[in-house]
Order: structure tokens, then C-alpha cells, then sequence
């Protein structure tokens, strides 16, 4: 009985979370080696069925650049990294497109859909306007070509709304379409916040496997709950943020200048973390929120 007391316990806790977050736009982005985990994965997309159940509107964004990775060593096509992007030549973005499309993308709608969901693909190429991008030295500020690699500069949110019309829940590639014909390799993280501001997103979830923003990077239990905009400078020149966690902040601010209501950072190798970080009182992740937010 006390078994079933606690299960109905944690209901009632997530009650006020539902009623504030029902018919609520939530972006998702899943990324890192969780993507790696069949049981992490199947667990990940089971959660998202179950927030589109109870009432909140889910879109999924999500990488692959470990699968892309395997594909072309498989084929034998050299992998490289320029100031963290991928080289993206005309034979590995074929590559990029094929994996993320009919690999990845495939599974995560395959694992929704047997969680009960009403899962689909969408294609990032019929959402994300792209230009030719370049890698850009941080130190001296030389620029270098870096093949089919794009910026967003456009987000035709139409493919997404359909499927939402229609009860669906539509899983993003990212990938974008340039006006001269070409398809570009876009950073997932980049994609999901586009995406997430042209949908006026109501949260903005990062799931990887990143705890969150340590007050100690050498401790995973030192995740630090909430930090406001106004905060972030002084957490830089302490040191707390830095290296590649940096730009995963300034992606997280662009947001929610853009009128997101709350941007997450969660460890997705927590199972559950999505659901433990929207319906409970103390989360299990970093959110970052503007100054005047309500908690």
C-alpha cells in the first residue's frame, strides 16, 4: 500500500506542472553519447509520448554525429573537426544526409511510435533556410572553408505545423536547404534553437550528456538549478563557464531573447530526466531563465 501511496504522491506533485504547461509548445533537443544507449534512447522518446499524452505540445530536434561518424569510416572517408565543426565535403554530406534521414531520424520515430505515439519525421532541408557558414580560428580570426557546413537564416515552420495539426510529433533532422540548390550540415543545438524561436516555444530542453552547468566541472553533483542572464558574465570570469560550454549558453540566451519562456540543459542519461526536469520542484538539470522570470 505505501508502494502505491507514493506512486499516487508523485502525481499529485506533478499536477500544478501540468495544468501550468498543458497545450505548451516544448522543443527538445536530443544530443551526445545518449544517443548512443538503445535503452536511453527508447526511454527518452517514451517521455516525449507521454508529455504530447498529457497535454503538452512536443518537437524533437536531434543530432547523430557519432552515427555519421562510423558511417564514414565505414566508407572510408576521412573524419575532421575545424574549431568544432565538421569538415563537410560533397562525399561526406551525402553521408551526413543519409545517416541522419534514414538512420537515425528512422529510429527515434520507430521507438515513438512503439511507445505508443503518433510519431513522424520531418526533414530539417523543408524547415531551415541555410547559407555556406565558415569555421572561424577563435584566436587569430582566420577564416577556413569547411565545405557544406550552413547558418541558419530562415525557418519555414509550415512541415512542423502541419504535423501538429494533425496530432502528430514531429522529430527534426538538421539539415537546411540553400537558395543555391545545396543541402548544408547544421549544428543540432543551433537548429533546435531556430527552430524553438520560430515556433515561439513556450521551454527549450537540451538533452545530452551534459548535467548541466557545474559550480565544479570535476563534480556532476555540484549542477547548479537556476541561472538568470544577468548572471552568466560573473560566471565566466570565475571560470565556471567556459570552453565548449560557452557557446551552449549564448545559443541558450539568443533564446530566450527571443521570447522563450525558459531554456533546460539536462543529463539525459538519467532515465527520465525530461520528465523529472519539467514536473518536479527541483529538476535534475541547469534551466536558464531572463532576469525578471518567474520561477
Amino acid at each position: 500500500m505505501e508502494k502505491l501511496i507514493a506512486k499516487a504522491n508523485v502525481l499529485v506533485e506533478a499536477l500544478p506542472y501540468i495544468q501550468r504547461f498543458r497545450r505548451s509548445l516544448v522543443v527538445v533537443k536530443f544530443g551526445g553519447s545518449v544517443m548512443e544507449d538503445p535503452k536511453l534512447v527508447a526511454g527518452a522518446m517514451k517521455d516525449i509520448v507521454m508529455l504530447e499524452a498529457i497535454g503538452l505540445v512536443p518537437v524533437v530536434v536531434h543530432g547523430g554525429g557519432k552515427a555519421i561518424s562510423a558511417a564514414l569510416q565505414e566508407k572510408g572517408i576521412p573524419v575532421k573537426f575545424v574549431n568544432g565543426l565538421r569538415y563537410t565535403c560533397s562525399e561526406t554530406i551525402k553521408v551526413v544526409d543519409d545517416v541522419l534521414h534514414n538512420v537515425v531520424n528512422s529510429q527515434l520515430v520507430s521507438l515513438g511510435c512503439s511507445a505508443g505515439g503518433n510519431v513522424c519525421g520531418v526533414s530539417g532541408k523543408q524547415v531551415l533556410r541555410a547559407e555556406k557558414t565558415m569555421s572561424v580560428d577563435p584566436v587569430s580570426g582566420a577564416e577556413e572553408d569547411i565545405g557544406f557546413v550552413g547558418k541558419v537564416v530562415g525557418v519555414n515552420t509550415s512541415a512542423i505545423l502541419e504535423a501538429l495539426a494533425a496530432g502528430k510529433i514531429p522529430v527534426v533532422t538538421p539539415l537546411g536547404s540553400g537558395l543555391d540548390g545545396n543541402v548544408y550540415n547544421i549544428n543540432a543545438d543551433t537548429a533546435a534553437s531556430k527552430i524553438a524561436e520560430a515556433l515561439h516555444a513556450r521551454k527549450l530542453v537540451f538533452v545530452s550528456d551534459v548535467p548541466g552547468v557545474l559550480s565544479d566541472r570535476n563534480d556532476e553533483t555540484s549542477v547548479i538549478p537556476t541561472i538568470r542572464t544577468t548572471d552568466i558574465d560573473d560566471l565566466v570570469h570565475s571560470g565556471v563557464l567556459s570552453g565548449g560550454m560557452l557557446p551552449k549558453i549564448q545559443g541558450c540566451v539568443k533564446a530566450l531573447e527571443s521570447g522563450i519562456n525558459k531554456v533546460h540543459m539536462i543529463n539525459g542519461r538519467i532515465p527520465h530526466a525530461l520528465l523529472l526536469e519539467i514536473f518536479t520542484e527541483d529538476g535534475v538539470g541547469t534551466q536558464i531563465v531572463r532576469p525578471d522570470s518567474q520561477m
